[in-house]
This record gives structure tokens, C-alpha cells and sequence, in this order.
């Protein structure tokens, strides 16, 4: 390996190191699989509270409430859910995220049960779009109140879509299924014909979702990443002017510190690590798909800017800029696929994703094999069975960070 940066007191990552290191990482992600195939793939959302049985119609449908519901369900340290009537559900976007760890599983083991379960997860995703748009799309299985905008269950996210859209490339790629790359562009036409586009200087900002203006950076950036990287199989010029259209506006906000806002409205001015590692992952898929380094630099400062802000020095991730509590799971594996991304680029980027791994694995993975929601402090734990959020990310990064490990 290119790095050879100490893990906190347990010596250097060497070349005799890294096998008991996958083999940690496999029986990880065995248990989780396992879980995951126990309990028919479906798991409890970060955002469900909306969708109790109980406590929702004393909403009485105002904004305020609704608000009130959900944050409290997905906020309190304990989970909530089964006693105020949220049950378990299928998540797309864990479909999404299942699929892509499953096929990296696949690509570096040959197993044929990893590519089954990658198959049966895109086949649940290509029956469960949803209806009404332009192009292949997906939304959540609840309603959701965000801080601008109300979305009813089913009405689809360019987050989700985009997302979802990558791990039909990576199924094309690897298994040249060309029913999955018409899926993929299926999903760049709705975002072109369905999301509303603003200009702002020489970018423009895509939608979160049809018919809003809701302008945030990881969404927007993911769509363009959507766009950039199907063009690499099918250059259709207005995927690829969307697409630089779309970095350059998060480009253009990118503040001196190397960092970007949620989003520019006064009520999104924080900093927080996933959003920005998503933000990162995009500018790399632009360029990887096509060919352009223009924002190259931009790039590189975030990244810089996000490895020394965000990690303690066991890898422990911080959620904020300026906070390092509560320790969120998808902070965890975000920071995982990230650091992995990017080794091409930072020798330190294989080590740094396995600090970050062996120490979520350590605190935050249960004895039954899924991994905890968040930490809060040592004796404080919501350990609650989300499935999108927890066990598909991290079996999607785990999967990753043993593919890479195994070259």
C-alpha cells in the first residue's frame, strides 16, 4: 500500500496487516448481511415519525406539528417507533445502497449469492418507481416535513434518484446489463424534464424536488453527478451542459475555508461531514465522467478541508464542523466510501477509511449484526434498526473499503 500512516497505538498498516484487517471487515459485513436478509430487507427510517398511526392525527396537518412529530420520533434517544404505530418498511434508497454494496462484494469475492442479492435489490427498485414523471424516479415510503418544503410519500427526491441511478451504473459496469444503463438514463431524463433548474452566475441550481425551488448543494450536485457520469456511456449533450451547469454552481459558493453550506438560505448556513463528503464524491464523478479537471482544485481544497475538520484522531467522525456529537452512522459511512474514493488521489485515504471503520465497527455495531443510529455519549445509544440509514450505507462502504483492500 501507498500509506503507511499509524493507526492510533496499533502500529503501521503494512502489507501483513491488511489481511486480519479484511478479515475483521468480512465477518462485519457477513453479520450485517445476515441481519439485513433476516429481516426481509426492511428497517425503520430516520424521517419515519410521520407515518405513526397514533400520534399523526394529532397533527392536525399543520406544518408545526408535523414538524414536532417527526423530529421528536427521530431525535429522542430511544426508538420510539413501536410504540407510537411506525412500522418497519422497504427503503429505495436502501435498495440503492444495498445494491452497490452487494455488487462490490461481487467484484471481489466472484460469489454468485452477492450478485443474486445485487439483482434482487435492482428488480425491487425498477417495480417500485415512481409514477407520474418523465423519467425513472424515487421518493420515500413516508411523508416527510423539511424546513422548507412538504413532500408526500412517493413523490421522488434527485438525492434518491441520484443515488440510485449510481448504483445502476455500477450494475451496468460490471454485469453489462443494458437494461440498467437505460434505467440510469431513464433517471437523467427526469431529472431534466421534471426538476425545476435556476441560474445563478454561470451555474445553475437542480431542484431537490419537481416543482420547488429547494436549492441544496448535495442534491444538486448529485444530479449533476448522475448526469456526468451517464454521459460517459451515452453523450447526450444536454446531460453534460446540465451537469457543469450544476458543479459550477456549488463551485461558485464554495466558501475561502474549503467548505460549503447546506445549502445558501440563511436558515441552511451549517456545515456538517456527510453532506460534504457527498458533495465531494460528485465534483470526482464529474470529472471522472467527463473528462473535464476544471474544478480539480476546488475539489482537492474540500477535500483537504473536510479530512482535517471532521475526523478525531481514533477516526471517530464528527457530524458538524463545530461539534463533534452525536455520532451518526451515516456520517461513519459516508467518510468510509469517501476516504476510499479519493486514495487515488491521498495516499492516507485507505488507512484513514480503516481507522474509521475498525472504530465504528468497534461502537457502533450491534451483537446481532446491525449497526446503532447514533451514539450520544458512552452510555447514551439510539439504537434504533434504521435501514437506509445505517445498515445499506455501511454495507455499502464496508463493501467497498474490503474491495479495495483486496486489490
Amino acid at each position: 500500500m501507498a500509506s503507511t500512516k499509524a493507526f492510533a497505538g496499533e502500529g503501521l498498516l503494512r502489507d501483513e496487516a491488511i489481511g486480519p484487517v479484511k478479515g475483521e471487515l468480512f465477518e462485519s459485513i457477513t453479520r450485517l448481511s445476515d441481519w439485513v436478509v433476516r429481516n426481509d430487507y426492511q428497517g425503520y427510517d430516520t424521517f419515519d415519525g410521520l407515518n405513526s398511526s397514533l400520534l399523526r392525527p394529532l397533527t392536525f396537518e399543520s406544518r408545526f406539528l408535523r414538524t414536532v412529530l417527526q423530529q421528536g420520533v427521530r431525535r429522542f434517544p430511544w426508538n420510539l417507533r413501536p410504540i407510537v404505530g411506525v412500522a418497519k418498511g422497504y427503503s429505495s434508497k436502501g435498495m440503492g445502497f444495498l445494491a452497490r454494496g452487494y455488487i462490490r462484494l461481487y467484484q471481489c469475492t466472484g460469489e454468485e449469492a452477492w450478485r443474486q442479492q445485487a439483482e434482487f435489490a435492482l428488480q425491487w427498485l425498477i417495480d417500485h418507481q415512481s409514477v407520474g414523471f418523465q423519467g425513472a424516479s424515487w421518493g420515500n415510503h413516508f411523508d416527510y416535513q423539511s424546513r422548507t418544503f412538504y413532500l408526500p410519500k412517493g413523490v421522488p427526491t434527485v438525492v434518491w434518484t441520484s443515488l440510485i441511478g449510481h448504483a445502476f451504473l455500477d450494475a451496468y459496469d460490471e454485469f453489462g446489463n443494458a437494461q440498467y444503463l437505460e434505467v440510469a438514463e431513464s433517471a437523467c431524463q427526469h431529472i431534466v424534464k421534471d426538476l425545476n433548474v435556476y441560474p445563478d452566475g454561470e451555474g445553475a441550481c437542480i431542484s431537490y424536488v419537481p416543482g420547488l425551488n429547494s436549492q441544496v448543494h448535495n442534491a444538486n450536485t448529485l444530479a449533476g453527478s448522475l448526469l456526468a457520469r451517464t454521459y460517459s456511456h451515452i453523450p447526450r449533450p444536454e446531460f453534460l451542459n446540465l451537469a457543469k451547469r450544476a458543479i459550477q454552481y456549488t463551485v461558485q459558493y464554495q466558501r475561502p475555508d474549503g467548505s460549503w453550506w447546506y445549502g445558501e438560505k440563511s436558515n441552511l448556513h451549517w456545515v456538517d461531514n456527510f453532506h460534504t463528503g457527498y458533495v465531494l464524491d460528485c465534483l470526482k464523478y464529474y470529472e471522472m465522467g467527463t473528462g473535464d479537471a476544471s474544478f480539480a482544485d476546488e475539489m482537492m481544497a474540500g477535500y483537504r478541508y473536510w479530512k482535517s475538520t471532521f475526523f478525531q484522531e481514533d477516526g471517530t467522525p464528527k457530524y458538524y464542523d463545530n461539534k463533534a456529537l452525536p455520532l451518526d452512522i451515516q456520517c461513519c459511512s459516508q467518510a468510509i466510501d469517501t476516504f476510499v474514493f479519493f486514495a487515488d488521489k491521498d495516499p492516507e485515504g485507505l488507512d484513514m477509511a480503516t481507522k474509521v471503520a475498525r472504530s465504528t465497527i468497534k461502537t457502533m455495531q450491534d451483537r446481532s449484526g446491525y449497526f446503532y443510529y447514533r451514539r450520544y455519549s458512552k452510555w447514551l445509544v439510539n439504537k434504533t434498526p434504521t435501514l437506509h440509514w445505517g445498515q445499506a450505507t455501511m454495507l455499502c462502504a464496508l463493501a467497498g473499503l474490503y474491495k479495495a483492500l483486496s486489490k
